[in-house]
Order: structure tokens, then sequence, then C-alpha cells
């Protein structure tokens, strides 16, 4: 199944049941009414913004109240580094929701991402924080990547990619590079490969914009000493490289 497929009919009538569970107020049959039979002709990302403007139209104008009753709906956490994208899919358009309002409450979406991460990514919706509140932001990530959960240490690194795929170029890794070194200089001997591989994404992308800061931070790194994990990551990090 195509990821875009997921988000049919059957999806739609599922969360508006979760929704109304954790929300009273919640219009659901609005809701259903203005996304039934009129998703099949877009692709992924335009069914996510079609699933928000439904959301947003169905739900109480106050983005804090709804946050805290989308904690409600989480579920229970990953047990493992897999399955992300196997089971936490159905979350995506909640997601969605904060990547678009979240910094109507930058400091409760942050703790929302937190959680959402543990079983779904939060890749995306954590950007536009990144994005207005770069030096707060960037801090509480460097906590992240000490966190003993694999999914919030890996956020901590994806977050902040320069070139994420199927989102916006985002020059937080330039514009606080101090705190970005930190932040991948305590990922770089992590033992979980899931992680290794965004570390090894992050530097990749700062290669194409800025080649002289990457070698910078590996030369550091080689201060200390090579870990498996950290060969690993510095050759996946230069795998473009002539």
């Amino acid at each position: 199944m195509k990821h875009k497929e997921h988000y049919n009919d059957t999806y739609i009538l599922d969360l508006s049941q979760k929704i109304l569970a954790v929300m009273p107020e919640f219009e659901a049959k609005t809701f259903v009414d203005s996304l039934l039979g009129k998703l099949d002709d877009k692709e992924l990302f335009a069914r996510f913004d079609c699933i928000v403007d439904a959301m947003q139209k169905s739900m109480s104008d106050d983005y804090s109240k709804n946050i805290e009753a989308f904690f409600k709906i989480l579920g229970e956490e990953l047990s493992k580094s897999e399955g992300m994208f196997q089971f936490g899919w159905w979350l995506w358009p909640i997601g969605r929701y904060v990547e678009r309002c979240g910094n109507e409450n930058w400091r409760l979406s942050l703790a929302f991402c937190k959680e959402l991460t543990k079983r779904f990514t939060g890749e995306y919706a954590i950007r536009p924080l990144l994005k207005e509140h770069p030096k707060e932001v960037m801090d509480e990530l460097i906590q992240w990547s000490l966190d003993s959960n694999v999914h919030v240490r890996r956020l901590a690194s994806e977050g902040v990619r320069i070139r994420l795929p199927w989102s916006q170029k985002l020059f937080v890794a330039l514009d606080e590079f101090e705190k970005y070194t930190t932040l991948l200089t305590n990922l770089k001997d992590d033992s979980e490969k899931f992680v290794q591989k965004s570390v090894g994404n992050n530097l990749n992308d700062l290669y194409k914009d800025a080649p002289d800061k990457a070698d910078y931070i590996i030369a550091q790194w080689e201060k200390s000493g090579n870990s498996k994990a950290q060969m690993w990551i510095i050759k996946h990090a230069r795998r473009n490289q002539k």
C-alpha cells in the first residue's frame, strides 16, 4: 500500500472517533462530511492538508487545549527503534497540525513532539519551532540527544537536518553551529543504527552547503579516537564525497 492510500475514508472515520473520545466538543460529523470521498484524487501531503483543514473547522480555536487532548490519543510507545512508519502512520495528520500551528504555544508543541516521536516521527512538526525559536529549541534538543529513548535521540538529529526530504531547507545547523556541533557530538557514538543513520545524513546534508564545517566536526571527533559507530557515521556522511 502506498503511503497516501492509508488516508482513506476508513481512516477518516476511525480518526474522528479517536478525536471525539478525548475532545467531546469535537464536531465529528462536520469533520467526516467534509472529507469522505474527497481524498482519493489527492497526493499524500494534499491529503494531510485537507485533513488538517477539516480538523480546524471541527475543533476549538484554542490550540493549547487541542494539543492537551491529543496527548491522550497517542497510544503506546514503540518498544524498539523499528516500527515508526509501520504502526504510527495514522498520527501523521496530527503532526501536520502541529507543524502548521505549533508556534501558537511552542513550548507545549515541543513537549508534544517529544511524545509524538516515541510513536511516529516528529521531524516535520518540530521544524517551524526551530525556525522561530532556534536557540531555545536547540538547547532542548541537546538534552534530547542524551535521552534514553532512541526515538527522542533520533529526532534531536533528524529535525535539524538542512535538507530533510519533503521539507523546506532549514539552516539552524549553520546559524547555531556551536549548539549543532554539541548535539551531533553527543550522538557520535550512539549504538543504535537508527540514530547513526540520522547523524550521518545530517553531516551529508552539511557537506552540500558547508563542507568545511562538516570536516571541522569530524576532525574534532577524531581527536578522541574512532568508535565503530563513529566510523560508520563518518563513512555515511562522506558517501558522496570524491
